[in-house]
């Protein structure tokens, strides 16, 4: 079964609150998202890394409306 889907978005503003290593943001339309996640060992390490510290405060990104 085929779709053909016209679309037409407008974003006034995109907050992100947070993003990892794992993170999706979709705009639209799309077939088909299957989640995957690979763990590669690459560096022969042998315990895990300290855990992440939030750095900052979330930032907010100011779109603009096309042809300004």
């Amino acid at each position: 079964m085929n779709f053909t889907i016209h679309q037409s978005i407008s974003i006034h503003m995109l907050k992100i609150g947070a993003i990892t290593n794992s993170s999706v943001v979709q705009i639209g339309s799309t077939g088909c998202i299957q989640a995957q996640s690979d763990i590669y060992n690459t560096g022969e390490y042998e315990e895990a890394a300290e855990p992440a510290e939030p750095v900052g405060d979330a930032s907010i990104i100011r779109l603009q409306q096309p042809g300004r």
